[in-house]
């Protein structure tokens, strides 16, 4: 069943930007903010004191709307679930573990909770736990990924649990909009096609990268080690997948790839650096404005499916 996750999000449009460690940052949630989707502060690397001031300086950029996703492997997640509610911050997704030592103070706050999820079963025990909503995460999207493709993926969570479902891994432009609805999906989460956004503070030669992409150039590592991570293709990316096929263990793969994402995203270094991004990167092919992004995704795909999927929001 399709929900309203306009209204659930108050939002213009059913679209949430990717909770993506390192990239997401105010000016990144406020312009898609602004622009009339979910824009998310990520909080995957953050200390408290760091999301605190992130989120103040979201609000001084906007006033609509916008979320905090925090990765649960994070040391700090207890404070960082803390933070949100002293922030009042009304949405909150989730992953790397499940949120549900926190979600019962989250509802009383009256935050959203979105957990992301990549299989069946997870969408089932989120929804028990209380969840507002499931962003189901199929296999083409960048960073930590599971193994379900978003094809099969949906639809089958859509059947699963009476929340909205929202679609990720592979949407980066109007058509994956209308796709992800058909499958059965309320909305779509949107994390590669923003890499190469103006607003983006990444370095451009990860933006770059991203815009040259082909159709083949990710792959995915640690998949021997039960972390599979989807990158854009460099030395770096080879190096682990020799490693792996020699056998490398977890702790060896693992202090080769350490600060190897903020490399990629400050230092723009093409040799060492994660370049996390998924398999849409090939259908991105230039830098534009956030929201010149979200309007000409969504008049695709309002044109595709024969009905509108936004909402005026009032702010």
């Amino acid at each position: 069943m399709l929900h309203d996750l306009n209204h659930l999000l108050n939002t213009k449009y059913p679209l949430i930007q990717g909770g993506m460690a390192w990239v997401a940052s105010a000016e990144l949630a406020a312009a898609v903010a602004e622009a009339g989707g979910l824009g998310l502060v990520a909080a995957g690397s953050m200390t408290p004191d760091l999301l605190r001031d992130e989120i103040r300086r979201t609000k001084r950029m906007t006033s609509r709307a916008f979320g905090v996703n925090i990765m649960l492997m994070n040391p700090f997640a207890d404070q960082l679930a803390k933070v949100v509610v002293e922030e009042n911050v009304p949405v909150v997704t989730t992953g790397a573990g499940s949120p549900g030592r926190y979600i019962e103070d989250w509802k009383k706050a009256g935050i959203t909770v979105i957990p992301v999820v990549a299989s069946v079963a997870y969408a089932r025990r989120m929804e028990n736990l209380g969840a507002d909503a499931v962003i189901a995460e199929g296999t083409e999207a960048g960073g930590h990924i599971g193994e379900l493709t978003t094809m099969v993926l949906i639809p089958q969570v859509a059947d699963a649990v009476s929340i909205p479902v929202i679609a990720a891994g592979g949407v980066a432009d109007g058509r994956g909009v209308a796709a992800a609805r058909m499958l059965g999906a309320s909305g779509v989460q949107v994390g590669t096609r923003f890499l190469a956004s103006l607003e983006c503070r990444i370095h451009d030669n990860y933006k770059q990268m991203v815009v040259k992409a082909r159709d083949i150039d990710t792959l995915v590592t640690g998949r021997s080690g039960g972390h599979p991570v989807r990158t854009l293709k460099n030395s770096l990316a080879r190096h682990l997948i020799e490693m792996e096929k020699r056998g490398a263990s977890f702790e060896e793969l693992e202090a080769v790839t350490i600060g190897s994402l903020r490399r990629a995203v400050q230092d723009g270094d093409l040799g060492e650096g994660s370049f996390m991004a998924g398999q849409s990167a090939g259908l991105v092919s230039c830098i534009e404005p956030a929201a010149v992004i979200i309007q000409t995704m969504f008049a695709q795909a309002e044109q595709l499916l024969g009905y509108s999927l936004c909402r005026e929001v009032v702010r």
